[in-house]
């Protein structure tokens, strides 16, 4: 291990959990014996562009200190390059430090497990998926779920995490199939009529909806889950079954496994990590190895 360690900042995250998560995770680390440097961005561009320079300058770990949204931030400055990523969870949903097996908004606990990573030198290889120029760690989401954020970012009112579930009940009165392409790996494209279909590095978004509940992040391939066509009350009924992962046993509910996934569709979005990659269509592959995760 060379260089300083880089603490990458998300003052807003969880409403402010992240600037407060920040003091413990460093002196956690301090304590171990390590330098710290921390690096806050006055905008997402900004602490992307610090935070590759402190990989391009030799850093020992880039740790992301706050949610799902900074982890994918942080993916984008280490994949492929060999520096670790720790991970100090102080977001909303959490899902990647969840599934990681990582503390949660126990920033001391996150400080610690990665201060003991660094000075033993323990991290595990893990997968993620890429589509386009962006990576990524957990869900990539297409159809329903994200029209619903879209429709959700493009609302004023009302504010906060709300405004999603009126979005929700929006999309759910505008409900229509969506005529997809997809290919996976060399098989032929077909077409389909789905509701939704998500690609999973991971199993979890969105805060514990275990979409792609068998996913594992180190088996170089996507679990693709597909909810066909369906009415409002049979989406209902399938929606709850998410958060226990228990929805591919409704007939509705299909899973595929491929390492590449070409989605096709008009009018619509995809999402992953919670962040907006944009429309399809989209290709999207699983690099295994590309992360050194901090464990």
């Amino acid at each position: 291990m060379t260089g300083d360690i880089t603490l990458l900042v998300n003052p807003t995250s969880g409403r402010g959990r992240g600037a407060r998560a920040a003091r413990p995770a460093a002196e956690a680390l301090r304590s171990a014996g390590l330098a710290v440097r921390t690096v806050v961005g006055s905008d997402a561009a900004d602490a992307l562009d610090q935070a590759r320079k402190a990989v391009d300058g030799g850093t020992g770990a880039l740790v992301a200190v706050g949610g799902d949204g900074m982890v994918s931030l942080a993916l984008q400055a280490v994949a492929g390059t060999g520096t670790p990523l720790g991970v100090v969870a102080a977001g909303t949903g959490n899902d990647f430090a969840r599934v990681s097996g990582l503390p949660v908004r126990d920033p001391a606990a996150a400080g610690a497990v990665v201060a003991a990573a660094l000075t033993e030198g323990r991290s595990r290889p893990v997968d993620l998926g890429r589509a386009g120029e962006r990576w990524f760690c957990t869900v990539m989401a297409t159809g329903f779920d994200s029209r619903v954020n879209d429709r959700g970012n493009r609302m004023s009112w009302p504010r906060g995490r709300f405004r999603y579930d009126v979005a929700m009940l929006a999309e759910l009165a505008a409900l229509r199939p969506i005529r997809y392409r997809v290919q996976f790996d060399d098989a032929p494209e077909r077409e389909l009529d789905a509701t939704l279909v998500a690609v999973g590095n991971g199993s979890s978004y969105g805060g514990g909806m275990r979409m792609c509940a068998d996913a594992v992040m180190d088996d170089g391939l996507f679990d693709v889950c597909v909810v066909g066509p369906c009415t409002r009350r049979t989406l209902l009924r399938v929606f709850p079954l998410v958060y226990s992962g228990k929805h591919p046993r409704h007939p509705v509910v299909t899973v595929h496994r491929a390492a590449r996934v070409r989605l096709a569709a008009d009018d619509v979005t995809a999402y992953a990590d919670g962040e907006r990659i944009g429309p399809l269509p989209l290709h999207a592959e699983t690099v295994p190895g590309a992360l050194r995760l901090l464990v």
